[in-house]
């Protein structure tokens, strides 16, 4: 048994506007969207977005949206660093890190902390 790939999927309050933030901010595409799900993809990787916006439902409650975290691995974080201007979490810019890779984090409209990293 191979594990062959990972999915990250984030909690979003508003599928929407998630959409829109992904797809007009960062070089994501939708595949698929409802009411309570999209499918975002570029190029390689894939990106699951759900709805945290029913306290009615376990593990739908709206507290969660904002509250997680990604990483994707990229060719060259410094351009695309060029192109998250806005958006670059204030605890996380562009840097070289001791472990061998140029990184930076970005904030979705959420909350959820999406890092990219280049090694190097």
């Amino acid at each position: 048994m191979t594990l062959l790939g990972a999915v990250p999927s984030l909690p979003v309050f508003d599928i929407a506007a998630a959409v829109e933030f992904y797809t007009s901010k960062l070089p994501f595409r939708c595949r698929y969207q409802e009411a309570g799900l999209a499918i975002l993809v570029s190029d390689a990787v894939e990106l699951s977005l759900w709805a945290a916006n029913r306290p009615d439902i376990p593990g739908g409650e709206p507290h969660l949206a904002g509250s997680a975290s990604c990483s994707f691995r990229v060719d060259d974080a410094t351009a695309l660093h060029r192109t998250c201007e806005g958006i670059v979490h204030p605890n996380a810019p562009l840097h070289r890190t001791a472990w061998g890779t140029r990184e930076f984090s970005v904030l979705d409209h959420d909350g959820n902390a999406i890092r990219f990293y280049e090694v190097l």
